[in-house]
């Protein structure tokens, strides 16, 4: 868990102290970045997060594992994630098992789709 404040998601990355943890974050760093190349990244509450015509999601390293938050998403996937903890709006996992790449993706298209219907039905309110 970083202990000073990162500006950046790289640096984020650099002071999460595990190694294992580190690498299972930048691999959901990967495919998000891959799924939705044109999210804004930033530093939110602390931890990484990535905008697409609002929230989009975020991750985060903890002593004892990593989160992954979705959003609203979890409930969606909630059969494809039972051998994950998970809560309202995050997935909580091992960096020994991290989240499989092909769910991450799913769960990253779903939330881009939902959020561009969003602002396009915002946009023709207008």
């Amino acid at each position: 868990m970083p202990s000073n404040l990162p500006a950046t998601v790289d640096e984020y990355l650099a002071q999460v102290t595990s190694e294992e943890a580190r690498a299972a974050l930048k691999a959901l760093r990967a495919i998000i970045r891959e799924e939705a190349p044109t999210a804004e990244e930033r530093i939110s509450y602390r931890i990484p997060t990535y905008k697409f015509h609002g929230f989009l999601a975020s991750f985060a390293a903890f002593k004892n594992h990593c989160s992954f938050f979705p959003g609203y998403t979890v409930a969606e996937f909630a059969d494809e994630l039972t051998e994950f903890k998970t809560a309202k709006g995050t997935v909580q996992f091992s960096p020994a098992k991290p989240l499989p790449d092909g769910l991450v993706r799913a769960m990253i298209r779903s939330r881009m789709a939902e959020n561009l219907r969003d602002h396009l039905e915002k946009q023709k309110a207008k």
